[in-house]
């Protein structure tokens, strides 16, 4: 998982200080992005605020790209495998059925293989059968891993910008007692930064929860696979008289 993540994060690192180091030049010296209005806003908002909520997306991002590579990986063809485990059983070859499974990637192999091998070790149906139970709920917390921090992420990146509203609305009224005056020229300022830091928080925060409801019907995808070729494999064992 570090492996994979690490590229993700490094770029993800760059991209935030060229971002806040273009920001702040910008900043400093008054000017704007131009016709890139996403930019501009970013740094109405207040770049070194807004930079947290970009760090989410990123971080987010990376945990996201991360976990579909994986699943992609996980994602056997499961017919595929239980045709070549049913014919190696079907010549009673368990042990090349066990090779079979242990040269494929993926959860719904893992599982098969560790059926396999009680079975290959006279073991009784009900003890193959609690093996593959726990073996798919390990999987299955393998699969998971990481959404926990992607839900973190999509909950941080709106509660940023909110905290990002009252910061500026905080502003707009220290700005109205510090000029006696409550016409809008004043208070636009500090609103418009509250406004900006609450969009860009739930925009980030969008983005990552389509990624995550895509990742989570994939892991189900998965795990409904996993379910029914361990049913498939038991039903192969008796029907080819491996165990009794």
């Amino acid at each position: 998982m570090r492996k994979l993540l690490a590229p993700f994060i490094i770029l993800g690192i760059s991209l935030f200080a060229s971002v806040s180091a273009y920001a702040q030049d910008a900043e400093n010296a008054g000017e704007t992005f131009g016709h890139q209005q996403l930019k501009e806003y970013f740094i109405q908002g207040g770049w070194s605020f807004m930079s947290l909520v970009l760090i989410c997306l990123i971080l987010g991002l990376a945990f996201c790209i991360e976990r579909i590579i994986t699943l992609n990986i996980a994602n056997t063809n499961t017919d595929k495998l239980l045709d070549r485990v049913n014919s190696a059983l079907a010549d009673g070859d368990v042990e090349s059925a066990k090779e079979i499974c242990k040269s494929t990637q993926g959860p719904t192999a893992s599982i098969m293989y560790d059926g396999l091998k009680r079975a290959s070790n006279g073991e009784s149906v009900e003890n193959i059968e609690k093996a593959i139970v726990s073996n798919g709920a390990v999987q299955m917390g393998l699969l998971e891993k990481g959404l926990v921090w992607i839900s973190l992420f999509i909950a941080i990146a709106p509660m940023l910008g909110f905290m990002g509203t009252v910061i500026g609305m905080i502003k707009a009224f220290d700005k109205i007692a510090e000029v006696g005056d409550i016409s809008p020229a004043i208070v636009a300022g500090g609103i418009k930064v509250a406004l900006l830091t609450t969009v860009f928080g739930l925009v980030a925060a969008i983005i990552l929860q389509l990624f995550y409801n895509y990742i989570v019907s994939k892991i189900d995808g998965i795990v409904n696979r996993m379910e029914d070729s361990s049913i498939v494999l038991v039903d192969m064992l008796n029907d080819h008289k491996i165990i009794k």
